[in-house]
Formats: C-alpha cells, sequence, structure tokens
C-alpha cells in the first residue's frame, strides 16, 4: 500500500517541500513539534531504517545535516534534534527538530492546528537559509 509520504512527494497530497533530489526530499511536518520541525524521506518506500540500504542512508544523513545547519541558522536553536520514529508512517523518515529542551521532542506536544501561513513561513525561512548556505536542491 502507497503511504501518505508517496502520495505527497508524487503530488497526490500536498506538501511544503523544502528539498528535493533524486534520492530524497524534505518537506515541513503538518503537526510540528516546532516551528521548522522538517522530514526527510527517501524517495523509495522503507519500512525500517534498519531495512535501508547504506547509500541511501548516508544521503539521508547528508542532507539531514544540511538542512539542520539550515535549521540552525533560520532558528536559532540550541541544538537541532534528529529522530527516526517511523510508527506513525511506515515509510522511513528522519525528523529534524529546533530545540532548546529535550521537550521539544516529545510527540504529545505536537501542534496539530499549525496554521497554513505559519508552515508556510516556516517553509520560506528553511529554503531562504538553505539557499544562503549554497544548498543546491532547495525546492520551489
Amino acid at each position: 500500500m502507497t503511504s501518505i509520504f508517496t502520495k505527497i512527494i508524487n503530488g497526490a497530497m500536498p506538501g511544503r517541500f523544502v528539498w528535493k533530489d533524486d534520492v530524497c526530499v524534505a518537506f515541513l511536518s503538518i503537526a510540528p513539534l516546532k516551528p521548522g520541525h522538517t522530514l526527510v524521506v527517501p524517495r523509495k518506500e522503507v519500512d525500517h531504517w534498519l531495512d535501508c540500504d547504506n547509500a541511501t542512508m548516508a544521503h539521508l544523513l547528508r542532507i539531514s545535516r544540511g538542512i539542520g545547519h539550515a535549521l540552525m541558522d533560520a532558528y536559532k536553536p540550541a541544538k537541532v534534534g534528529m529522530m527516526i520514529a517511523g510508527l506513525e508512517v511506515r515509510h522511513l523518515h528522519i525528523h529534524l527538530v529546533p530545540m532548546n529542551d529535550v521537550k521539544d521532542l516529545d510527540f504529545s506536544r505536537q501542534d496539530p492546528n499549525a496554521t497554513a501561513l505559519d508552515l508556510d513561513d516556516a517553509a520560506n525561512r528553511v529554503r531562504d537559509s538553505l539557499r544562503n548556505l549554497g544548498y543546491p536542491a532547495v525546492s520551489r
């Protein structure tokens, strides 16, 4: 069965993309833990990160690092948290979250009511930071 992330990647569902390349995409979470909460997702559906091939996993981590730098630039948090959970959507994805406290990674604190305006603003901030840092695959 096609995952919701594949539907977003294929354009069947909307997504606020900040990155697109041949291997992966990155888009904002619609229920962010903090503004700028970004998901890095391989185009190929892989359920568990342990089943991901080494080249794809290395690419995901490389792109996550670049987006992490952009989140630091855009939001000035103490750290950018990175987490792979994978229970809510059975398609490998890396969560990147600007954080000032470990509680900022608590999924019970998601904002299910983030407005379109807030998400658009966050996407624009991340894209602008990626461009300013010289990353080539920034999404429009």
